[in-house]
């Protein structure tokens, strides 16, 4: 476990590389002791500097949230990250890449919480009474650690890697549409560049709200009525490029577009 100076410090390295743009070196192998409880102290340091400087917490997303994901970093639960206001963008405003370090997308299917979710006690029953909508979502995911090439608690750390999204105008009541069982494609220009299924996000993405209740509950924080979710990618990860505008469509949910300049 680090000290709350270098906890600190490495706080202060992640915000200054998102804010000049400037990737750092790995954290996990400069600071080898480093621990999970570490990354999100780290995380949330950041958090409330944003928040002291204005910044409004909107919602939580879940990354890890793939068995494949969750193998490839030798872990055996998601993680989370914060979203803030100033993270949305929008469909009719493109966004400049040079924002970001190595932006890329993800394709999700988005919860809009209608009421407060329980914490500890969270279930996925609570999570579908909560819901009142679910809409199409591109979530813009970017690393403050050079070419990507992270560690679980570097990705923590670093607000789980995400850095913007993006919600489609659609809405559709959960009772109205099979959670498990939309198929998305993402294309890039127009041609296809990932597919995948809802049920990519832990066999079905209302266990990952469920567990997102739980876990930020035991840093004090609920899931608020109004709050955005993003539960984890029904598709891999897709490099953006200034010029690229991509496009995911989502079987009985609409689509979301987001482009870069």
């Amino acid at each position: 476990m680090l000290s709350d100076a270098v906890r600190i410090h490495l706080a202060e390295e992640l915000a200054v590389a998102e804010r000049e743009r400037v990737a750092i070196d790995k954290l996990v192998d400069r600071y080898p002791d480093i621990d999970v409880v570490d990354a999100y102290e780290i995380q949330l340091i950041n958090i409330r500097r944003r928040l002291a400087e204005g910044a409004e917490v909107v919602g939580h997303k879940v990354g890890l949230s793939s068995k494949a994901m969750q193998q490839m970093m030798g872990v055996d639960e998601p993680d989370y990250g914060h979203l803030l206001a100033d993270m949305e963008v929008y469909e009719e405003r493109p966004v400049e890449a040079d924002r970001y370090l190595f932006p890329r997308v993800e394709v999700e299917v988005g919860f809009v919480l209608g009421a407060d979710l329980p914490g500890e006690d969270c279930t996925e029953a609570d999570v579908l009474a909560a819901t009142v909508a679910y809409a199409p979502a591109i979530e813009l995911i970017d690393s403050r650690i050079k070419d990507w090439n992270i560690g679980l608690c570097d990705t923590i750390s670093d607000n789980a890697s995400s850095a913007g999204f993006v919600l489609g105008r659609a809405r559709v009541a959960p009772e109205d549409i099979d959670i498990k069982a939309i198929d998305a494609v993402l294309t890039r220009n127009g041609e296809v560049v990932a597919e995948g299924r809802s049920d990519a996000v832990l066999g079905d993405p209302v266990i990952a709200v469920a567990w997102l209740a739980r876990k930020v509950a035991s840093f004090g924080v609920r899931l608020r009525a109004g709050d955005i979710v993003l539960p984890g990618s029904c598709t891999r990860a897709i490099d953006a490029r200034p010029g690229d505008v991509f496009s995911a469509e989502f079987a009985g949910l609409g689509s979301v577009r987001l482009q870069f300049t």
